[in-house]
């Protein structure tokens, strides 16, 4: 009963996403002829993670606010067009298409996870609308995995989850002399399997010998019988790449246990649910890779600090600081191209270089990536220290 009323649901949803393209075919000139500069904001603001959604959202709209007090954008105000996709990739195409088709957008920010981003591309590709995702890290959201080829309109601030494998390897093998690693994945998750096989990659090309890897399922609760296993093979370090949920179960365990072998990970790691789940004590020794520390000096990285702060009442996150680079991103691919032609943005986004963001001076590759330093953390009675900065390559 259950699926028929979802199949009917999506046949609906497939049949008035048709009806809008057919119905809005001719070619989008209204954003471009009044005052205003159109932007979409699609984001998950409500559904399982609407907190990378809101914090993604509220980061853009920050941006977009201060430019509009600061005299706009080519002499225009920009008009932010919040979409929520409900957290679902159904929904990520019908809002997107409502964007470009309704709303008249130049461009959309979002939204923030790999399977939504590569949902509503569809649509973005479909109508030469260029797309930046602040946050999804999955290799094929810019290019197709059939034929290699890079989307043309799709863009991303973040980098991607061979990369930040890749640093962890290189960190295992160079900053901590590690020569024996386990490796401990999600089962289930291509994040998890991506991350741990590019760290086995570099790992053993530096010198060093993976010399088991294990795995779980996201929401297990007992991790006690895999640890006994890996305690056993003392390894120098043991690579965990899933995300906060579990790895703070795994790691409060482990310490528990008597296991206190650096743990490394990747992005996934990072919520303030982290601690809460882990407890202070458990996290000493552990390592992940991010895109952004709050206790950076920067000042681009302060003056963000601040702007959000004052304006939300609480710290961003990673994730904040992606989306606000994203509508700099933007924002600066605009005044390149002189232009707010959809066609003339993704020219200019594409030869972006050197845009001074928060999470550091990037520019395009011609696989539509941001070049970029990765941060690495060190976590010190679970508080956020910076281990250090790794350049882009």
């Amino acid at each position: 009963m259950k699926n028929s009323f979802k199949k009917a649901s999506m046949l609906l949803g497939i049949v008035m996403t048709a009806s809008l393209l057919f119905s809005g075919c001719s070619k989008n000139t209204s954003a471009t002829s009044s005052d205003k500069i159109n932007v979409g904001a699609l984001f998950e603001l409500t559904g399982q993670v609407a907190s990378y959604g809101t914090s993604e959202y509220n980061a853009v709209k920050l941006y977009v606010d201060d430019v509009n007090k600061n005299g706009g954008l080519l002499g225009k105000q920009i008009n932010l067009i919040k979409a929520d996709n409900k957290s679902a990739t159904d929904e990520s195409i019908n809002q997107a298409t409502k964007l470009i088709v309704e709303d008249n957008v130049v461009a959309i920010l979002g939204p923030a996870t790999t399977g939504n981003t590569k949902a509503a591309s569809s649509i973005a590709l479909s109508k030469n609308i260029p797309l930046i995702t602040p946050s999804g890290t999955s290799f094929d959201v810019t290019v197709d995995p059939n034929t290699n080829k890079v989307k043309s309109e799709i863009f991303r601030a973040c980098y991607t989850d061979p990369y930040q494998g890749k640093v962890m390897g290189e960190f295992a093998a160079k900053d901590l002399s590690a020569k024996t690693a386990v490796i401990y994945i999600d089962d289930k998750s291509d994040y998890s399997k991506g991350l741990a096989q590019s760290f086995k990659d570099q790992f053993e090309k530096l010198g060093g010998k993976v010399i088991d890897q294990e795995a779980y399922v996201a929401g297990d609760q007992d991790f006690k019988s895999t640890l006994t296993k890996i305690k056993g093979l003392n390894a120098d370090v043991i690579f965990i790449p899933g995300y906060y949920q579990d790895t703070a179960k795994i790691a409060k365990q482990a310490r528990e246990m008597g296991i206190n072998t650096p743990l490394l990970g990747g992005d996934g790691w990072d919520s303030p649910d982290l601690l809460k789940i882990a407890g202070a004590s458990a996290l000493n020794n552990v390592y992940y890779s991010n895109h952004f520390i709050s206790t950076d000096p920067d000042p681009t990285v302060q003056d963000f600090i601040k702007k959000y702060k004052d304006a939300y009442g609480t710290e961003p996150d990673a994730f904040a600081a992606l989306a606000y680079d994203s509508a700099g991103m933007l924002v600066q691919a605009i005044k390149n191209a002189n232009s707010t032609d959809p066609a003339k943005i993704t020219e200019a986004l594409a030869n972006l270089k050197n845009f001074k963001g928060v999470t550091g001076n990037i520019s395009i590759d011609t696989q539509h990536n941001p070049i970029k330093q990765t941060v690495i953390i060190e976590l010190k009675d679970g508080k956020q220290t910076l281990k250090k900065k790794v350049s882009a390559e």
